[in-house]
């Protein structure tokens, strides 16, 4: 596949993460992708394999009580890797948190491999979703 229908399969990937459409995500990814969440908080760490990954979106729903919106603000392909840049909100205890993030992606034959979650502040993350 090339950067074109690697940023439609991201696209669409957002498409269904603000959907809460858990079972068409699910299958854009494959079986042992890896999600990277940097930071020290309770959320951070390696997520491997879908189910974990899978897992680690319903926290984020759950812990906001569903209250966490994510805004694709720009997809950026290139050969190897593609880019998701968003604006993130999210309330929490009655707490808002508002950050921008770039996710940089790796695919392989239409299906995601790999993520790394890259925030603007991953102190000020840690202490929300801990």
């Amino acid at each position: 596949m090339g950067a074109q229908e690697d940023a439609a399969l991201v696209r669409r990937g957002y498409e269904a993460f603000s959907a809460g459409d858990m079972d068409t995500l699910g299958t854009l990814f494959t079986e042992d992708a890896v999600w990277h969440v940097g930071g020290s908080g309770g959320l951070s760490g390696v997520k491997q394999g879908r189910e974990a990954i899978l897992a680690y979106f319903g926290e984020l729903f759950s812990r906001s009580n569903g209250t966490v919106k994510v805004t694709l603000d720009e997809v950026i392909g290139g050969e190897n890797h593609t880019v998701g840049v968003q604006s993130n909100h999210a309330e929490r205890n009655g707490t808002p948190l508002d950050q921008r993030a770039a996710l940089v992606f790796m695919l392989s034959d239409g299906k995601v491999t790999e993520v790394h979650e890259f925030l603007e502040d991953t102190a000020k993350a840690a202490d929300f979703w801990s």
